[in-house]
């Protein structure tokens, strides 16, 4: 008995060493996933403010996704090697009255950024879930307005992943 429980043990070892690890583009590619909308409470406009989750699927395959929060915090740093945006690229558009989007220029969404999501630090296919959580300002003067986001993110190496589009969805904006 004992020996048969060792032999399929030493099989199953066995096996899951022939497994072979996922090949993934060293660019980062993305999926949408799902937008979703919830309400909060400002306290500094005392007002409630549109907070969307906006989960993506991802691939890279050396893992280099993520910033250190060391380097985050560096503006020297950010404004040398990120420049314009981020790791994180959020892009609004709003739906024009003949159903049509144009670009709507937010300045809170310029330098957006999420953590190393491989935290051994070893170079190797990654793949899972983003969440990025973002709150639109609350102002007492804001209309509800049918936008759609655009998402790319990049890695450390600034390889930048494709573009996704969300749903639509309706948020209050100034």
């Amino acid at each position: 008995m004992r020996l048969s429980i060792c032999i399929a043990i030493l099989v199953s070892l066995g096996l899951l060493g022939c497994v072979d690890s996922p090949n993934f583009d060293n660019t980062p590619s993305i999926q949408y996933n799902s937008i979703d909308k919830f309400t909060i409470f400002d306290t500094f406009s005392q007002a409630n403010a549109d907070s969307l989750v906006i989960t993506i699927d991802f691939e890279d395959g050396d893992g280099d996704l993520g910033v250190p929060p060391e380097q985050i915090s560096d503006t020297a740093f950010v404004n040398r090697v990120y420049k314009d945006w981020g790791n994180y690229e959020l892009t609004v558009f709003e739906r024009n009255e003949d159903g049509t989007f144009k670009l709507r220029p937010l300045a809170l969404f310029s330098s957006l950024f999420f953590p190393v999501l491989k935290r051994d630090g070893k170079p190797g296919p990654i793949k899972g879930k983003l969440d990025l959580r973002q709150t639109f300002p609350a102002t007492r003067f804001g209309k509800l307005t049918t936008v759609k986001l655009q998402v790319r993110i990049r890695d450390r190496a600034l390889n930048v992943s494709n573009v996704i589009e969300t749903d639509t969805i309706s948020i209050y904006l100034d």
